[in-house]
């Protein structure tokens, strides 16, 4: 690859001779094959998507994913070498070339389509609402209500938009949303479902309103160029498979995504 070359040429240039390892960089499709391993940028504190069980060991929708995609490229679900990514790394691991691709909870969009190339998306997500609250069924039942917001999220605007007569509170964490929910401030919390759905995994007193107010595909992210084209198209092509063979809409409902 030619980010590759000119690492271990200006290496050379310096007089200096080092081995430099492969999983530094992402590969082709034919590179990956020859190497026997995928290196995956993924997230490990997200439930259900990625994250780690009492054994540290990591699982999860998104981890099944490329599992399965190892067993495919390579013929071995194992062949994988997992990079855990917080979310502000979730895009420069893939453009740095660190990883050969990243399932890492992105959401495909245009603005970041200007910087990496994505597959076909795997899971639609987008901003659902979680509450304690039983008689809190409908959109109609948010009327007046109290909902908690992270400051400056996306989320902030489709509120505002759909639900003119909700008054948002803004807080800085999940936790602290929690918070003002038990404490009778709020009566919700509006989020991505993909991060409701662990929230009430974790807390089974709490429930996914069986509802989106917007929807958002989550999708694997390649880097752009000709070099991986070849294997986003193979990937592009197994996620159809799996879609028309209803492989990923089981295994969402296996880690209880809505």
């Amino acid at each position: 690859m030619k980010k590759r070359f000119v690492a271990i040429l200006s290496l050379s240039l310096m007089g200096t001779q080092f081995v430099v390892s492969p999983s530094l960089f992402a590969a082709d499709l034919r590179t990956i094959v020859q190497r026997n391993r995928l290196i995956v940028g993924v997230k490990d504190n997200v439930r259900p998507l990625g994250f780690r069980d009492a054994q540290g060991n990591l699982q999860g929708f998104e981890i099944e994913i490329a599992q399965r995609l190892a067993q495919e490229l390579i013929g071995r679900s194992t062949a994988i070498e997992f990079q855990p990514v917080n979310n502000r790394d979730r895009l420069s691991v893939v453009t740095d070339e660190r990883v050969d691709f990243a399932i890492a909870r992105v959401t495909a969009n245009s603005s970041r389509a200007r910087i990496v190339a994505f597959s076909e998306p795997y899971y639609l997500d987008g901003t659902g609402i979680i509450t304690q609250n039983a008689a809190i069924q409908t959109q109609r039942d948010l009327t007046n209500q109290t909902i908690a917001v992270l400051n400056n999220a996306s989320t902030i605007a489709t509120l505002r938009y759909q639900f003119p007569q909700v008054k948002l509170v803004g807080v800085e964490s999940y936790t602290a949303g929690k918070q003002l929910i038990e404490s009778g401030k709020a009566i919700a919390f509006a989020a991505d479902v993909s991060i409701l759905a662990g929230w009430a995994q974790e807390f089974p007193e709490y429930r996914v309103l069986p509802f989106r107010i917007s929807t958002e595909p989550l999708a694997i992210v390649f880097p752009k160029g000709i070099e991986s084209d070849e294997l986003r198209r193979t990937v592009d092509q197994i996620l159809r498979r799996w879609k028309s063979e209803g492989w990923l809409q089981q295994r969402a409902t296996y880690w209880g995504l809505p």
